[in-house]
């Protein structure tokens, strides 16, 4: 069993800037879809970062650089000064399409007119380089990209480091900005996207899902570590399991198989059994077949414990964030487990029942149970990648 405890974490979504907001405002079941897109309208580059930073950076790094300052200064390392040894931390964003705003901003293949900032502004790991630069952190820096698990998979990927003792902390999460024209073509030619402009997983009446933008950030240290410099443990990740389809591009596996081994492994790595979980935060894209799929994954890996199992997906309030989404909703998962309540799946009022005995929370619902809550989060992306996530935390101190 491996298991890091989490110090600080921070997030930009379409609901905010900050992961209060996120919860806050996730809680009251609001959107952040204007427009069938789930963009950061509430982010101004200026109010976060320097003038430099903004001309070096594209906007997924952008996000991630903020998400990461809230992070740190909630782990109480003030500017960023670090409590370990540089080499000791390392920085693991995912990311799963890169920065495809600075290359759409090209508007063509002009060599005159083409920016020497284009590559490193679009790389996939633009983000996690950017964040070791601005803090100095020498241990190893990298992003994962396994489409829309890449924010999960790169929280699993920092859990492994801790576990080898190759780092004392590590800087976790994910990051996109993919809202444009392109990218939006892409998925809407696919059939993916919900052609009404909503985003509604679990209902009946789901159609697709849209497109949102974001960043979720975590510190991860060893327990001892953290125990050491007497920072508060804010959540624990208990246990991490992945796997793959090995089956299709894009369509998941339709036994469901895969996806339910990367459940029961993540369980079995916390320790956990089904009975013990208090929330789940499932990937949800509000696509026919992908909601089906997951459910028919889930009921395997969890048996009848999901019928009373309170669920949610963060997706029909941010739209889809790619290779933000899974540390973004590991967030909303901590969030749920420290404050208490589960929030709702937006904008959900018939829930589907052809998916099963389910438990989809319609709005804000309290969490019971011990000192300590255990939730779950799911993250399945295109390729076949399937990753779980078994988080843990106790109850929030007011004011934090």
């Amino acid at each position: 069993m491996s298991t890091g405890v989490v110090t600080g974490f921070g997030a930009v979504t379409p609901l905010g800037v900050g992961a209060g907001l996120l919860h806050e405002r996730g809680v009251a079941g609001e959107s952040g879809l204007t427009d069938g897109v789930g963009r950061c309208t509430g982010f101004v580059p200026a109010e976060h970062l320097s003038r430099q930073q903004i001309r070096r950076t594209d906007r997924l790094t952008q996000f991630a650089l903020t998400a990461a300052a809230e992070a740190l200064a909630q782990a109480g390392w003030p500017d960023g000064t670090p409590p370990y040894p540089a080499d000791r931390i390392a920085c693991v964003i995912g990311c799963a399409l890169g920065g495809t705003a600075s290359f759409e901003a090209q508007g063509g293949v002009d060599e005159e007119f083409v920016s020497p900032l284009m590559v490193p502004m679009m790389m996939a790991n633009a983000a996690a380089a950017q964040v070791s630069m601005r803090y100095g952190f020498q241990g190893e820096a990298y992003c994962v990209a396994s489409a829309c698990s890449s924010g999960a998979q790169a929280i699993g990927a920092g859990l492994r480091l801790l576990a080898a003792g190759v780092a004392d902390a590590v800087l976790v999460g994910g990051a996109e900005a993919s809202t444009g024209p392109l990218i939006a073509a892409s998925f809407r030619n696919a059939g993916a996207l919900s052609p009404t402009g909503r985003s509604v997983p679990f209902d009946r009446h789901r159609d697709g899902f849209r497109i949102g933008e974001g960043a979720g950030v975590l510190v991860l240290e060893t327990a001892a570590g953290a125990a050491r410099r007497g920072a508060p443990v804010l959540g624990r990740v208990l246990g991490y399991g992945a796997s793959s389809d090995a089956h299709h591009l894009t369509a998941p596996d339709p036994t469901g198989a895969p996806a339910a081994a990367a459940v029961t492994r993540a369980l079995a790595d916390a320790g956990a059994t089904p009975e013990q979980l208090a929330y789940l935060n499932t990937h949800g894209t509000g696509t026919l077949l992908n909601d089906q799929l997951e459910c028919e994954a889930l009921r395997s890996a969890l048996g009848p414990a999901l019928a009373a199992l309170p669920m949610s997906s963060s997706k029909g309030a941010l739209g889809h964030l790619f290779g933000a989404a899974g540390a973004v909703e590991a967030i909303v998962t901590l969030q749920a487990l420290r404050h208490r309540t589960a929030p709702p799946t937006a904008g959900l009022r018939h829930p589907d029942p052809r998916l099963g005995p389910l438990d989809p929370v319609l709005t804000a619902r309290p969490l019971h149970g011990g000192p300590e809550l255990l939730g779950l989060s799911t993250s399945f992306g295109f390729g076949g990648h399937n990753a779980a996530l078994v988080l843990a935390a106790p109850a929030a101190t007011e004011g934090s």
